[in-house]
């Protein structure tokens, strides 16, 4: 059974920090895109960045750019995402995903998410 379990979410002051994991369970992901969504409260779900598995580039949306850096661990089939400098607007729930293809077309695998909530 594939899953992907994200944990480290919680309350945090604006400015401050917190980083999040994914364990990924089931399968080999080395030919997956591993990527980070987040969804506030009656907003979308938006991308918040990507890293490529075996070669390990990353993206980022402008949102995040500067402040969250994703960074994986292939030994234990983890990715990061660091967050700094957090500001209310970044709370959500954090989602993890996996995808051979390209994301708006389609996710093969998704975590349950974890709650991130920045207090001003």
């Amino acid at each position: 059974q594939v899953q992907l379990v994200e944990s480290g979410g919680g309350l945090v002051q604006a400015g401050g920090s917190l980083r999040l994991s994914c364990a990924a369970s089931g399968r080999t992901f080395s030919n997956y895109a591993m990527g980070w969504f987040r969804q506030a409260p009656g907003k979308e779900r938006e991308f918040v960045g990507d890293i490529g598995w075996s070669v390990g580039s990353t993206h980022y949306s402008d949102s995040v750019k500067g402040r969250f850096t994703i960074s994986r661990d292939n030994a234990k089939n983890t990715v990061y995402l660091q967050m700094n400098s957090l500001k209310p607007d970044d709370t959500a729930v954090y989602h993890c995903a996996a995808t051979r293809r390209r994301w708006d077309t389609g996710v093969d695998y998704w975590g349950q998410g974890t709650q991130v909530t920045v207090s001003s």
